[in-house]
């Protein structure tokens, strides 16, 4: 099989480049600035602005199939009026270029479990047949992206918390491995920082991400919705015990030092059931991917 990945260099589009090559997958994929060190795939230069550019890139490629990885991600950074027009333009504008493009082809696309909304944890997980209910600039722009994916009979994927080595450390999971990482070099003084721990999150291996992917751009419905999830919440402050335990850094905990963001959805959990029906399984779990996060710092 043939892929071409929008955002290749990216969190999740490196690791499933490094699953379809392992698979012995041929890989294409798009970047913008740094060119990634991916032995093995066919690269280029394409912003998800310059619809000319990913043409060029899929005649040339010509893949059997596109996963769109690329755009803005950060709920929190959607907010910054700064940054809103561009969440609204990469996002929504950018999926479309990508959709044209295609001219055709079968096309992934990411979207979020953030188009869902607060919905009560009495009915969780969540299914995709739910009505979406967006309320961040973030979940919108993935909403709206939906809309346009839908129309040209694209496979969306409504992502829960995907999390890995090589996260940014944005996101907070990886900012915590950071901050313990620099304490445990002796370049900060014991004491991590973290914002709101009382929420829960449904988490999934980046690599069991990868593995749905793939799945999903072989014989995923064309028009249809599925959820990336794991079935269960997990609060936040498990998580951090949990990495703490790992990594065997002692460190006090300043909790609430980040202001929480509007609309902060409380407990948010997915059925995975349609994704699962295709045969895909979660294979690691949150001590897994938190070992490797923390092995990703070379301790």
């Amino acid at each position: 099989m043939h892929v071409l990945i929008t955002g290749v260099g990216g969190f999740v589009g490196s690791r499933l480049a490094r699953h379809l090559l392992a698979r012995g997958d041929r890989v294409s994929g798009t970047y913008v600035d740094a060119r990634p060190d991916l032995e093995g795939a066919e690269l280029f230069e394409a912003d998800l602005l310059d619809r000319a550019a990913l043409e060029r890139a899929v005649r040339t490629a010509s893949p059997d199939a596109i996963v769109n990885l690329a755009g803005l991600s950060h709920i929190g950074e959607s907010w910054d009026w700064q940054r809103m027009s561009d969440y609204f333009w990469v996002n929504i504008a950018g999926t479309e270029n990508v959709l044209v493009a295609a001219d055709g082809r079968p096309v992934v696309i990411a979207s979020s479990a953030d188009v869902y909304g607060q919905v009560a944890e009495s009915e969780q997980p969540i299914l995709e047949s739910r009505r979406v209910a967006p309320q961040t600039p973030y979940a919108l722009t993935k909403a709206a992206a939906e809309r346009i994916a839908l129309a040209h009979q694209a496979v969306i994927v409504r992502s829960f918390n995907l999390i890995g080595p090589g996260q940014a450390p944005k996101f907070a999971l990886a900012s915590w491995a950071t901050q313990l990482a620099a304490i445990r070099r002796g370049e900060r003084p014991p004491v991590l920082e973290v914002g709101d721990l009382s929420t829960a999150r449904d988490f999934v291996h980046v690599d069991d991400g990868a593995e749905a992917y793939r799945l999903l751009a072989e014989k995923g419905d064309r028009g249809g919705i599925y959820n990336l999830a794991s079935g269960h919440a997990v609060p936040m402050r498990d998580a951090l015990n949990r990495l703490l335990a790992i990594s065997g850094v002692h460190a006090e905990v300043q909790e609430g030092v980040y202001p929480p963001r509007p609309f902060d959805i409380p407990y948010l959990s997915g059925d995975a059931g349609r994704l699962r029906a295709l045969g895909w399984e979660p294979r690691r779990t949150l001590d897994d991917a938190l070992a490797d996060i923390w092995r990703d710092f070379g301790f």
